[in-house]
């Protein structure tokens, strides 16, 4: 993922982010539900924009590192958490300059579904965490892609692009389907055990008005998916 992804629009993704039912009512609350108690924790914060689950970890008494590409939303992250807070702009396809076994704890929100390839990625958030730690991850539901596009391949690893309004300011996003196969399969062979497959509710204190006329009253749809990902395996070797 390319800093200038979201370099353009940071601001206005940001504050959307705050206030919107995908993020602050629904993918916010279920990554800290299945983070639960993480007090005394070091915890990586692996694409953490503009720092709110930063915010809200370091608020439950994590000690906190985050990153993420785009220098305007780290730019915004050391606004919301002061000069001290430990945040890096760097890119999660890359080496990353942390100790093997450094974190209790890795947190991905929505940031995986950018990455064409997943190999190196994740075996560097496993070689970063201690043995037995967690990786927490939420990416869009694998169904949303065949959903938005019916004629599409369900089973094919391929990109699509989506224009959002985020404040009234226009983006296009292009993410990376995956099919669940796939998504377990790049887990398991980078040493994570799967310990959580989760498609949570939205948080109880969601204002009903923000819920879209068509769930009927529902308080689950097809939006993101999360995995709680134990790091307890070897990784399976590249082939050479």
């Amino acid at each position: 993922m390319r800093a200038t992804d979201y370099d353009d629009f940071a601001e206005s993704y940001s504050a959307d982010n705050e206030a919107n039912l995908l993020n602050n009512h629904y993918e916010r609350p279920a990554m800290l539900a299945l983070a639960g108690r993480v007090h005394g924790h070091r915890v990586l914060d692996a694409g953490c924009g503009s720092g709110p689950l930063f915010a809200a970890l370091q608020e439950r008494g994590a000690t906190v590192t985050g990153f993420d590409s785009s220098a305007e939303m780290i730019a915004l992250a050391r606004e919301r958490l002061g000069r001290n807070a430990d945040l890096r702009v760097l890119d999660l396809g890359e080496r990353l300059p942390f100790a093997d076994g450094e974190f209790d704890d890795v947190v991905s929100s929505l940031a995986l579904h950018y990455l064409q390839d997943w190999e190196g990625p994740l075996r560097e958030l496993r070689r970063v965490l201690k043995h037995g730690g967690r990786l927490i991850v939420s990416v869009n539901h694998p169904t949303t892609h065949k959903l938005a596009n019916p004629d599409a391949d369900y089973f094919a690893i391929t990109p699509w692009s989506q224009e959002f309004d985020f404040q009234r300011k226009k983006a296009v996003l292009t993410f990376w389907h995956r099919p669940l196969h796939a998504m377990v399969a790049s887990f398991t062979e980078a040493g994570f055990r799967i310990a959580t497959i989760d498609e949570p509710p939205v948080a109880a204190d969601t204002p009903p008005e923000l819920l879209p006329p068509h769930l009927n009253g529902r308080t689950r749809f097809l939006g993101f998916l999360f995995f709680v990902l134990v790091a307890d395996r070897v990784p399976v070797s590249a082939p050479s």
